[in-house]
């Protein structure tokens, strides 16, 4: 599936946050950094004019910490990570993968993003 360009549909698990994405999937990218440690996402990157929210703005829960430039966001319904606006990209989207309708993130080869070295700065 990666190296090709198209348009992907994503949504939360309640299906109240939805988007649309034009994308490869690659790179596809796992973080080490604290929090996506813990969540354990696939994400890939896209910049601004390729994403889409189409609808649920109204359930998105913003999370921030450290230093409070990365946000991430969530359904407020389901829990669900969607997507993210990075601390180093903060020009991209950083979207969870396993939210793409017919993508299954373990298809996908894997790359690793380094962000726990960024928190020490």
């Amino acid at each position: 599936m990666q190296g090709e360009m198209r348009t992907y549909r994503g949504a939360c698990h309640c299906g109240k946050v939805q988007f649309e994405i034009e994308s490869t999937l690659d790179p596809a990218n796992r973080c080490n950094c604290s929090l996506c440690r813990r969540r354990g996402a696939v994400m890939t990157r896209v910049p601004e004019d390729r994403f889409r929210l189409v609808s649920g703005e109204e359930f998105l829960s913003l999370y921030q910490f450290n230093t409070r430039v990365a946000k991430h966001y969530f359904c407020k319904v389901c829990g669900i990570y969607t997507f993210h606006r990075p601390r180093v990209a903060p020009e991209l989207y950083g979207v969870n993968v396993g939210c793409l309708e017919g993508m299954d993130p373990q298809s996908l080869k894997v790359g690793l993003i380094d962000g726990a070295a960024y928190s020490l700065l």
